[in-house]
């Protein structure tokens, strides 16, 4: 018996990287698991094979989540495939690619995520939980400075999630439950190769700052975790190296 048998889950951005590593958590769990992708379909199906193969139940989902009915396409998905939702892993997040306009990082890490929230809500029942991941870069963004070249990505994750937040009476009143996973930059990932590319040796720097990083699939596991943790709503759990930010602050 798992965790989470019987439920359905929607974990954005779970084509690759972290959000990969949850949505094959959450379904060893017995979840079952919407697998969002944007663009790479073969990378979607091979986590949904992965989860298949070690007995659990995915389908891949194709949603632009900045587009109007991307949202709730994934919605829909878990209601036809799985019969409802009770867990959402916002993962997906974005801004450093410089081929998606000059918005994009509001559009993805705001008003993404508060379109993804309030579809999902319409057909939570009491007791779901939501599970949102940003970094300490963008957590603590309005005391501690971060890289000039990441700088608009970590504030327009600091304004997603304080709109979420503004949501928790809406949330409280239906019965379900949002907390913020916040961790360092995390080896391996698309923002962290980007940030490193444009500032050499800003990993480095980070990881000698913070003594360790963690991997895609420690991180991944701190995330999942916190679907079942049983902390209250609003809760922000930090994982790794937020000491130094929370020392500046």
């Amino acid at each position: 018996m798992g965790a989470l048998d019987g439920k359905a889950a929607i974990v954005t951005g779970s084509s690759r990287g972290i959000g990969a590593e949850v949505a094959k958590l959450l379904a060893a769990e017995g979840a079952a698991v919407v697998v969002n992708y944007r663009q790479k379909a073969p990378r979607a199906n091979k986590v949904v094979a992965q989860i298949e193969e070690a007995g659990g139940r995915a389908v891949a989902v194709a949603a632009d989540l900045t587009a109007e009915e991307g949202s709730q396409a994934l919605v829909d998905a878990a209601r036809q495939n799985f019969g409802g939702l009770d867990v959402l892993v916002l993962n997906a997040s974005g801004g450093m690619e410089t081929s998606m306009g000059e918005d994009y990082a509001l559009r993805l890490n705001r008003d993404a995520q508060v379109n993804m929230l309030k579809a999902a809500a319409e057909v939570m029942p009491t007791g779901s939980r939501v599970v949102f991941v940003t970094s300490h870069q963008a957590h603590f963004i309005r005391t501690v400075p971060t890289m000039p070249e990441y700088e608009p990505v970590a504030l327009s994750k600091r304004a997603g999630e304080d709109a979420l937040r503004d949501l928790l009476p809406e949330l409280e009143a239906k019965g379900i439950s949002l907390v913020v996973v916040s961790g360092d930059m995390i080896e391996g990932t698309v923002t962290a190769t980007l940030l490193d590319r444009a500032r050499p040796g800003a990993l480095e720097a980070r990881r000698a700052e913070a003594g360790k990083l963690y991997s895609v699939e420690e991180f991944g596991a701190e995330v999942a975790k916190m679907v079942t943790a049983d902390v209250p709503s609003g809760h922000t759990e930090y994982v790794g190296g937020a000491e130094s930010f929370q020392s500046q602050g």
